[in-house]
């Protein structure tokens, strides 16, 4: 049998015995492979795991394995185990679970404990965008008037059975549960534990202001407060103050890898949802969508070359150095392009410095277009022996990288203004527009220093 099998099931028997610790997300890849060799054995793990790492496991699996859990494992076991995940997480598993079988999530949402079902339906509200769908409710705060003693013994008894961890600050609100003050854990140990919140409070109220965020901000923004201020928690927090929720710094985590993934999918055309999908028909579906729009703005390029037919029909050397020019200004884009998509997603560009962006890939591709216009001007000399061949190839090249550059900017910046996400979609205009000026300039001046 393959080793990996067999090195996967002994960690999982090992983990199952109680004799080591493994992290869902290692069970979760060790269940992958042991499905791939055998699903008797893979059905059989399944069955064994307890529901207190089922839920984690779950949120790891893609779909067609979550699938199996539900269609496999009994429905109280899944309840449970939803109900040990956090307040945000027990939403996203069951927001999977409804992806997969809208009957079966109602089905557990419906056997949820009461507060359970209140979480959930109140987060769920909320668009995928906004601060509060990836908030927990689960906090540690005290009143204002509550004596620092009493907020310890009952944290102390809510670590003990669970029902809060990774805690990194003491949320400290007023009679109306709004939010005054954030304290570290670890600055409780500096105050007297029989003064109030209040009293510890009152000569450094400055420096435990809390940082906030509306439940309905954008999540990109809470992302980049947690990196300016290098933040482990975010309290979330509603138009009139009141304490909601927190964040905290592994969502942030989780929302930065979903945000990279997708715009790394989107740029080459892939939706990520359908690349998940574990049927070929419905990844090669929404592949073949993109690549249709690829085939029409081909057809388009192409076109240019048909207005030259006659030039290139004199000069074949033309056929040979054109896909040098169209291939030089694709990956100039390219480079313009991935630079401010990324600065774009990181909320590094406005419309306000949009020119000095635009401005500074501008003069890049002015500097290398003048560069490699040289080189390869002086190549296509000594390649075809026509002076007048590397001067042509030259000025293309010049023109093509400098536009390349420029589109490679403008278009992400354009679209971004348009509302519309500018990793869709933006590699596709920006190959059709580098393909269009290179063709033309190359065979455009071919045909007039030429001729």
């Amino acid at each position: 049998m393959n080793r990996e099998f067999e090195e996967s099931k002994e960690i999982l028997d090992r983990h199952l015995a109680q004799e080591t610790e493994v992290s869902p997300a290692d069970l979760a890849d060790h269940l992958k492979i042991i499905k791939r060799y055998d699903e008797d054995e893979y059905s059989n793990y399944l069955k064994q795991l307890d529901y207190e790492n089922l839920g984690e496991i779950a949120i790891e699996l893609p779909d067609h394995m979550l699938k199996d859990i539900i269609e496999d494992l009994p429905e109280d076991k899944i309840v449970k185990a939803i109900e040990n995940l956090d307040s945000d997480d027990a939403t996203d598993l069951l927001q999977n679970i409804e992806d997969i079988d809208e009957d079966k999530a109602k089905e557990l949402f419906d056997s949820l404990e009461i507060d359970s079902q209140k979480e959930i339906s109140k987060l769920i509200t909320y668009e995928e965008n906004e601060a509060g769908a990836y908030m927990q409710v689960e906090l540690f705060s005290a009143n204002l008037d509550e004596k620092l003693d009493v907020a310890i013994k009952r944290f102390r008894k809510m670590k003990k059975t669970g029902e809060i961890d990774n805690i990194y600050q003491l949320f400290v609100v007023d009679k109306n549960n709004v939010l005054r003050y954030a304290l570290p854990i670890d600055d409780l140990l500096l105050f007297d534990f029989d003064d109030t919140l209040k009293e510890a409070i009152s000569k450094n109220r400055d420096e435990y202001k809390p940082h906030t965020a509306l439940d309905t901000d954008d999540i990109a923004q809470i992302a980049q407060m947690v990196k300016d201020y290098d933040l482990s928690a975010v309290a979330v927090v509603n138009k009139a103050g009141v304490l909601l929720g927190r964040i905290t710094v592994d969502d942030i985590h989780d929302f930065l890898e979903e945000s990279a993934t997708e715009q790394i999918y989107n740029l080459a055309g892939v939706d990520d949802e359908a690349e998940n999908e574990d049927t070929i028909i419905k990844a090669g579906r929404s592949r073949a969508l993109w690549l249709f729009v690829n085939l029409i703005t081909a057809i388009i390029a192409s076109s240019i070359i048909g207005l030259f037919d006659q030039t290139i029909e004199k000069f074949v050397a033309l056929a040979v150095l054109m896909p040098i020019v169209a291939s030089m200004g694709g990956n100039t884009g390219t480079q313009a392009l991935t630079v401010t998509v990324r600065k774009l997603a990181l909320g590094n560009i406005d419309f306000i410095n949009a020119k000095s962006v635009i401005l500074r890939e501008i003069g890049i591709s002015l500097s290398n277009g003048f560069i490699f216009a040289f080189i390869m001007g002086v190549v296509a000399y000594f390649w075809f022996q026509m002076p007048l061949l590397g001067l042509v190839i030259a000025i293309s090249m010049f023109i093509n990288l400098s536009l390349a550059g420029f589109f490679g900017a403008v278009i992400p910046i354009t679209l971004k203004k348009l509302s519309i996400d500018p990793a869709v979609g933006s590699s596709v205009l920006l190959t059709t527009m580098t393909d269009i000026v290179g063709f033309f300039s190359f065979l455009g001046v071919a045909r007039w220093v030429l001729m």
